[in-house]
């Protein structure tokens, strides 16, 4: 016996696909569109499909952008360049409000054990416009994986001999955390990273 009619599973499976969407989760969100109204789901739908089809990499940084070029690119010098390695990244930062420079999207990070190289991820892309323009900094903000390490310190050899300034986020203790419930590796990092006050 199906556990699902075969338009309910088709959805279920389809939702599934989704990153951090159990088979419970996906379940609820089924059971969600199918008790849409019609308007509702039309909107639904209509707003993935318009998403897919008008969203598009900035050719310059390689952020999500509605046009050719992103406004972040149109709008701000690109004397400091922060390089992180998705979309989402960018947001995180923008939403600090702190940050008035400009991106690049390298779109992964290296990492041997998955096979992706240096030439897998959008690195020649960076070196290209740091070539074309006057860039004085490359700040990196990857994460503080071992990927996003290995990375940031590939990236960092291959500018240092241009003469860029590049630098790092500075990792560590978040505010609030006690240093017994600290891991390891923070704690460590927080070391590396201190600052005189």
């Amino acid at each position: 016996m199906k556990v699902f009619i075969e338009p309910i599973g088709k959805l279920v499976n389809q939702f599934a696909k989704l990153p951090g969407v159990g088979m419970k989760t996906a379940q609820r969100f089924a059971y969600k569109v199918i008790n849409m109204t019609d308007k509702e789901a039309e909107e639904f739908a209509d707003a993935i499909i318009s998403a897919k089809k008008n969203v598009h990499y900035c050719r310059i940084c390689g952020n999500f952008s509605e046009g050719d070029v992103c406004d972040v690119c149109k709008l701000r010098s690109d004397e400091v360049i922060c390089v992180v390695k998705e979309p989402k990244d960018v947001i995180a930062i923008e939403k600090l409000n702190e940050f008035d420079g400009v991106y690049h999207v390298l779109h992964g990070t290296i990492s041997p054990m998955q096979g992706i190289g240096p030439d897998d991820i959008n690195i020649k892309g960076l070196l290209k416009r740091i070539q074309g323009g006057n860039v004085k900094e490359v700040i990196m903000a990857t994460n503080p994986d071992v990927e996003g390490e290995a990375t940031a310190m590939y990236i960092g050899s291959l500018l240092k001999p241009l003469g860029i300034k590049v630098t790092r986020l500075a990792h560590g203790l978040p505010i609030g955390t006690d240093l017994e419930y600290a891991d390891e590796v923070s704690l460590a990092r927080a070391f590396v990273d201190r600052k005189t006050i």
